[in-house]
This record gives structure tokens, C-alpha cells and sequence, in this order.
């Protein structure tokens, strides 16, 4: 029987996590030097930085629920080097810009890795790369094109893979192509949340658990039991953002759902190979990604249903069978050998699109108001380099951090209801319809209606 939410997969089976009694909220009201929104990774790690740079410096984070509730403890566990809007700062800021932005994330897999290593933190780290594959001639087409443009941005240690060296790698069936960086690790994304929130405490950080914030203002987080002011609040609350007040359109929760399979014998992964333990993903519209789990499960993901109406989230992860269906169908048609297999955990999270697909990090000294966020599905490395980025800002330090594109870009708002809800359900429409065009064409050009759906959302 499938277990379907309890948060996810890497909560329900790390022990440590269940049995792990909630931190205490907010009893009243409270002074601090900076308040940060959000236990997860991007707060957590601006707190970890601010207090390592700054011992004296009273630092509090109010979580809604617990520490790696969101996205932080449902994702993918891709510990790697992309970041959204990448191409867009090329455009604004030039290539060289980017190409800083690009060294930095680089830069940022190490950090983390090392960090983890510093504090003690035991999240399954396994630095295996990330491999993305092409099953199709239009896949391969821009599985290429992508290849040559991450070369562009100085990633010099870059592969490329044929069908056949690909399937050495790994067994996947209709492979035709592959790109491969090391600017990657697989991780266990509750263990590095919550070893994260332990270095935070242990540095002096207070952390109040089940602790909703309703409004940020300037020097001042609002919450049912009381208002922490500070010179500075931080919102780090990426897909959950759109429950503050004043922020329904700020960044669009978008959903992502994942599925796990029982743990797989020797001999299954003799035929599968994966020996390196990469994460893998694909070059189809609607991408999927995965990893090779410590104990030997394949974790799966894609997007599911991609929106709910009203920008609303939800609370346990629950998914639909459709997409549970869904998922398992694209595992099998990846590795046939497992048709059949136990898929024995099922789960949903949130995650924060910015309307130009763009993340970003900003501060405005006059009110004291920052934030960083609208990862688009890459947030474990980049906020990551987001909290360093915010700790600089704070700390009122010029930094190379600082001066990179991203710092202080804006963006406008979603458009209202219904609007949004009809948009993105057009747009993943015509991405899956994309998707089976070219696997059932194999023409080698992307369908122009990906490109039209790419132009509309901002994506591209």
C-alpha cells in the first residue's frame, strides 16, 4: 500500500524526525535585531550565516508549522548548480554578469557540502553529479543547445554523452543523449533542514516552531500571539508566500509531486547500473527529475497538477491518484524492468514562481524589508547562495555576493483570479500535449507549441 502525504517520503522514514518534539511559539510579543519568515533552507541558512558572521546579533525565526515542513523537506534532493533566470540577467545585466552569477552557483555546491561537513550534518550527501537525459529527437535537440550554452557560461568540466555511453551510465530505455555536470549531489533534503535548524540553535538562533506570520511590515512580523520587531524582517517564504497579506500574487505556488519505490535489490541495480548515484532529470516540457535514494529506492518527481485555484497549498502532501499514476508510468517507461514495482510513498509540496521565471534576493534598507525566494524548483544550492547574499545585505557589507544580477531585481505580479488558474493549466496543457507530440513524431525541432507556451508564461 502506497503511504500518500504524511509531508513526504523523507519525513515518514527518518525516525529522528517523527519522534522529534516541536519547538515552542511565540508566546507574546518579542524585540530582535533581525526576524526572518520561513524555517526553511533560505531561512535557516540566513540565520546560520548572519550568526556565524555576527555572534551578537539577535536573530529569531518564526516557522508555521515545523522546520522543513515546505519545500525544504519534500524536494527532490538535487543539491546543484541551476538557477532560475539565468538567461533573462544575460539579457539585463550581459553575459558576463551571468557568468558571475553561474561561477557563484558553482561555487555554492561545495558550500553547502562543506558546511555540512563543518556542522556534523549527516543529509546522505553523495556528490554523483547531475546527468539530464534526452529520450527523444527534439530532447537531444535542446539537450545540446543547453549543453553548448552551459559551456558558454564557463562550465568547462561539462559532458556529453551519446546513446550509448549514456546507457552505460545509466540503463534508461530510448535514451539518445545525455549531458553530465559534477556541480551536483544527491541529498536527503529533511536531514540537511533540520541539521541545519540544530547548527542554527546552536549558534544561539531562536527558532519558534507553529508560529503562523498573517503580515510583514516594515520592522515588524505579525502573527496570532504576538509581534516580533526588528530592524529587519526577511521573507523567506517561497511557495507559502502567497498567504501573507498584501503577497496572494506575489509568486505563484506552484505544485510538484513525487513518488518512492520500495527499496530495490542487487541484482535490479546491476541491470540499472546508476553506480555513481547522479541525480538524473530530462529535457521534456514537462521535466521530471530523480535520485538513487541511500537505501537503494528510485524518488521520482514532475509537476502533477501544477495549480491550485487561489494560490491555496496544502498541508500534508496528499496527491491524486491520477498523478500518482502518472509518475509511476514515467518510471516505468524509464526503467521497463520495473514495471510492477512497489511504489510505497507518495507526496506533494509548493514551490515559488516568480511572473518572469527570474529568483532573486532584496533589501530595502529604508524599511528594513527583505527577501529572497522564487527558486522555480532549484532552491536547494541557490538559497543557499541567496542566505550569504542576504547576510552581506544586512550586514551592510559590498561584496561580490552583493553586486551579482540578481540582487534587487523586481518583477510585477500574477495576474488575478481566474486569469492565473486558467493560464497555468493552459500552459502545462500544452507542455504534456508538446511532450507527446514529440515522442510520437520523433521530429528533431521543439513543437512550436512548447515555444508559444514558453513565450506566454515567461519562461524563456
Amino acid at each position: 500500500m502506497t503511504i500518500n502525504g504524511g509531508i513526504s517520503f523523507w519525513y515518514a522514514t527518518d525516525r529522528t524526525a517523527t519522534h522529534q518534539p516541536p519547538r515552542a511559539p511565540l508566546t507574546g510579543h518579542a524585540t530582535a535585531d533581525v526576524v526572518i519568515v520561513g524555517g526553511g533552507y533560505t531561512g535557516l541558512w540566513t540565520a546560520y550565516y548572519l550568526k556565524t558572521a555576527a555572534p551578537d546579533l539577535r536573530v529569531t525565526v518564526l516557522e508555521q508549522k515545523f522546520c522543513g515542513f515546505g519545500a525544504s523537506g519534500r524536494n527532490g534532493g538535487w543539491l546543484y548548480n541551476g538557477i532560475a533566470g539565468r538567461d533573462r540577467y544575460a539579457e539585463l545585466h550581459g553575459h558576463q554578469a551571468a557568468q558571475r552569477l553561474q561561477r557563484a552557483m558553482n561555487d555554492t555546491v561545495t558550500e553547502v557540502i562543506d558546511t555540512a561537513a563543518k556542522e556534523s550534518i549527516d543529509a546522505d550527501i553523495h556528490r554523483g553529479g547531475v546527468l539530464e537525459v534526452a529520450r527523444t529527437p527534439a530532447q537531444l535537440s535542446r539537450l545540446k543547445a543547453f549543453h553548448t550554452a552551459e559551456l558558454a557560461f564557463g562550465e568547462s568540466d561539462r559532458e556529453l554523452y551519446d546513446a550509448t555511453d549514456t546507457r552505460a551510465r545509466i540503463d534508461i530505455a530510448d535514451a539518445v543523449g545525455s549531458t553530465w555536470t559534477p556541480h551536483g549531489a544527491r541529498i536527503h533534503p529533511l536531514k540537511l533542514a533540520r541539521g541545519l535548524a540544530a547548527a542554527c540553535e546552536r549558534l544561539g538562533v531562536v527558532i519558534h516552531e507553529s508560529t503562523p506570520v498573517t503580515e510583514i511590515a516594515p520592522r515588524r512580523a505579525v502573527t496570532p500571539y504576538g509581534t516580533v520587531r526588528a530592524p529587519y524582517v526577511l521573507r523567506c517564504t517561497e511557495g507559502f508566500t502567497a498567504a501573507l497579506k498584501g503577497h496572494k500574487r506575489s509568486w505563484l505556488p506552484m505544485n510538484s509531486s513525487m513518488i518512492a519505490t520500495a527499496p530495490l535489490p542487487p541484482e535490479v541495480w546491476d541491470r540499472i547500473g546508476w553506480s555513481d548515484a547522479c541525480t538524473l532529470g530530462d529535457m521534456a516540457h514537462a521535466y521530471m527529475y530523480a535520485q538513487r535514494t541511500a537505501d537503494d529506492r528510485i524518488a521520482l518527481g514532475g509537476r502533477g497538477v501544477p495549480y491550485r485555484f487561489g494560490s491555496r497549498t496544502d498541508t500534508d502532501g496528499t496527491t491524486q491518484q491520477a498523478t500518482i499514476a502518472s509518475l509511476t508510468n514515467l518510471l516505468t517507461a524509464f526503467f521497463p524492468l520495473l514495471t510492477g514495482v512497489e511504489i510505497t510513498h507518495a507526496w506533494s509540496g509548493v514551490l515559488g514562481v516568480p511572473r518572469d521565471w527570474c529568483a532573486t534576493v532584496t533589501l530595502d534598507r529604508t524599511t528594513g524589508l527583505g527577501w529572497a525566494g522564487g527558486y522555480v524548483g532549484s532552491g536547494v544550492a541557490t538559497s543557499n547562495l541567496a542566505a550569504r547574499t542576504l547576510r552581506d545585505l544586512v550586514l551592510g557589507e559590498a561584496s561580490d555576493l552583493t553586486a551579482l544580477p540578481w540582487v534587487n531585481h523586481r518583477v510585477r505580479r500574477w495576474e488575478p483570479e481566474p486569469f492565473r488558474w486558467l493560464g497555468v493549466q493552459a500552459l502545462y496543457a500544452a507542455y504534456r500535449e508538446a511532450d507527446r507530440h514529440e515522442t510520437k513524431t520523433h521530429a528533431p525541432q521543439t513543437t512550436p507549441l512548447a515555444r508559444l507556451a514558453d513565450r506566454i508564461s515567461g519562461r524563456h
